[in-house]
């Protein structure tokens, strides 16, 4: 009981020494539209969960089944020894990480520190009779969480989601003191972190610690959908189902109802099955998912006791598949729902120079998707970063195919980086950090593929943490045998390994490394340089692979290098993907600025030159 009162005592002085006009973003660096207009009342307010939108059984409402915990909290930086803080050293805003600008703090720990964070939360009476669980969607690294003094539970992973069930834990009647513990060695460890170093500079950029995605309640019964998996049969006009529930009984039954497209006929089918089971749901004459004709179908799941719903969540689905054929030329290219398909689209490195790691706003995260549709691209390339589900929602409305890579545990080539051939050498990873990079880039994949626009898995790039790569192919292909893999993004191949055969070549289009059993693609290539003053990260060190200094000269070497890419979408090759959306930090090679205030090129002359590529392919 001791402890429980100091935890809350200690919340209570902390939140009274710190008011919630004590916030102020920095503004040491260019700020995005949306980070200069931030509300720390209505940060990134959305339901977070866009594929699995719960709602309570007896409701309609999704917002009653959703509580956020996004906003400001207090925090505190210590030796990791520490069992808790004494007080607390200031506030931060809730979901921006500890660096950034939009948190008000802008300072890093290192691997000897503990970054604690600190709120409360009371339970909405609406949720009497249900258990609740709090979401986190992204910590970077460790995390370890207390409520009202409990420990509750432990996570290590920076890109993916998770979730303890804090029933046992909580008084209904009062306010609730949460506590949470961070530790986050950026790149002094053996965990996946991207392009995040101690030491930014050059394709390195800053490090993001502690909670960087959103924090959210919500109730469920006693029996709840934990998520569900969709894959389309067009072959066979059906969809296969399943559907994962905790807390089942031996009778219990999850309902599920397909509904069509919104816009097309009216189409409802429902079955029967046990949690965990695969059922089969006929689709007649189905809608294909396509970049061109995004539909989504609909799916309302249903969790029955004695013939109650004791839950119930809606979520989403796309009749579409990703896979290889040859061409007629005798080329193999990349298809969709049987059909070749040229995938062309931007690197997308998903970061913002005020929130690092998180967009300022839903509005924010969705805009780049928006952009590069307009832009004339079918493809993104999400580059070692994982985002929110908001963003890969965006993609599956949008019509936009995705390529996830998996973040990266160095930026080192420990092995032998061959790019010109079979000659690559692996990365000798200690066991711990081949068990941690399973671990996490399983958990990534088991979150992320409910989403319909993902069509390749990418493990590795450019050989940085690059082991067993053909264990790494067979554990990807196990986890999600729907996607095409795409095992080694620009050099180190192993002869049959994977699905893709992936260049990298700056800053014109150029393929060194051909193979006719394999999908030869342009896994990244451009990089054309524009520093746009009084958009800049910073004043000097901006770089690109080639410079310029006006958009006519970028326009014209972008149309260049487009004509030199159909010649090489002619001779195989399957897909393209030109770096980059936005400049990152100090590089200045995005089709737009840092803050995404100015457009490098005119959108509509780049929709008109990419969708030539993209339609060389069937010319």
């Amino acid at each position: 009981m001791k402890k429980t009162l100091s935890a809350i005592s200690l919340l209570f002085i902390s939140m009274a020494s710190f008011s919630q006009n004590a916030y102020r973003s920095l503004s040491t660096h260019i700020m995005s539209p949306w980070g200069e207009k931030i509300d720390t009342l209505g940060v990134h307010r959305e339901y977070p969960r866009p594929q699995m939108v719960r709602s309570l059984p007896y409701s309609e409402d999704t917002a009653a089944a959703y509580k956020t915990l996004n906003g400001m909290w207090s925090y505190a930086i210590t030796d990791k020894s520490v069992q808790k803080p004494s007080s607390m050293d200031g506030r931060i805003l809730v979901p921006f990480p500890l660096e950034s600008a939009l948190s008000g703090v802008g300072k890093h720990i290192n691997a000897d520190d503990a970054l604690w964070y600190e709120t409360s939360f009371t339970v909405p009476s609406a949720w009497d009779g249900r258990n609740v669980r709090i979401n986190f969607d992204a910590v970077d690294w460790s995390a370890e969480v207390w409520v009202n003094g409990h420990r509750v539970g432990s996570h290590t992973g920076g890109y993916t989601r998770f979730s303890f069930d804090i029933s046992p834990y909580i008084d209904r009647s009062k306010e609730n003191a949460l506590l949470v513990k961070v530790l986050d060695a950026t790149d002094d460890n053996f965990q996946p972190r991207g392009k995040q170093v101690s030491s930014p500079g050059g394709i390195w950029y800053t490090p993001v610690s502690g909670i960087w995605s959103s924090v959210w309640l919500e109730p469920v019964g006693e029996a709840f959908v934990s998520s569900y998996q969709a894959l389309a049969d067009l072959d066979g006009n059906r969809l296969f189902v399943t559907v994962d529930v905790e807390g089942t009984l031996e009778h219990d039954r999850v309902k599920i109802t397909l509904s069509a497209p919104k816009g097309t006929e009216d189409f409802s089918e429902s079955v029967v099955a046990k949690g965990g089971e695969e059922i089969a749901i006929p689709v007649s004459s189905p809608y294909l998912w396509t970049p061109d004709t995004p539909y989504l179908y609909g799916l309302l799941i249903e969790v029955l006791r004695d013939g109650k719903v004791v839950d119930k969540v809606e979520g989403y689905c796309a009749m579409r598949t990703f896979s290889t054929m040859t061409d007629s030329g005798g080329h193999k290219r990349l298809s969709l729902n049987g059909e070749p398909i040229f995938m062309y689209g931007p690197l997308d490195q998903g970061w913002w120079p005020d929130g690092l790691y998180t967009a300022p706003s839903t509005e924010a995260l969705i805009h780049d998707v928006k952009m590069t549709r307009q832009m004339g691209f079918n493809m993104i390339r999400k580059h070692i970063k994982v985002e929110p589900d908001r963003w890969y929602h965006a993609c599956d409305s949008l019509g936009v195919i995705v390529w996830q890579d998996m973040p990266c545990f160095t930026d080192s080539r420990f092995g032998k980086w061959d790019t010109e051939g079979y000659g690559g050498v692996d990365t000798p990873a200690p066991p711990g950090t081949k068990a941690n990079y399973y671990k996490e880039w399983g958990e990534i994949i088991d979150a992320l593929k409910v989403f319909p626009c993902i069509a390749v898995w990418v493990p590795f790039n450019e050989a940085w943490g690059q082991f067993d790569t053909k264990d790494v192919v067979d554990f990807t292909t196990k986890k999600d045998p729907s996607r095409l893999v795409n095992y080694a993004s620009g050099g180190n191949f192993v002869k049959g390994c994977g699905d893709i055969l992936d260049n990298h070549h700056y800053p014109n289009p150029h393929i060194s490394v051909w193979d006719d059993a394999m999908v030869v693609v342009l896994g990244e290539y451009g990089g054309i340089g524009y520093p746009v003053e009084g958009h800049l990260w910073k004043q000097d060190s901006n770089w690109g692979y080639v410079k310029y200094s006006t958009p006519a000269e970028v326009l014209a070497e972008y149309e260049k290098f487009a004509d030199e890419l159909k010649g090489l979408v002619a001779a195989g090759v399957s897909a393209a993907v030109y770096t980059q959306t936005t400049d990152v930090e100090v590089e200045v090679n995005g089709l737009m600025t840092y803050d995404r205030k100015v457009v490098k090129i005119n959108p509509s002359q780049l929709s008109r030159i990419n969708k030539a590529v993209i339609e060389s392919m069937k010319e």
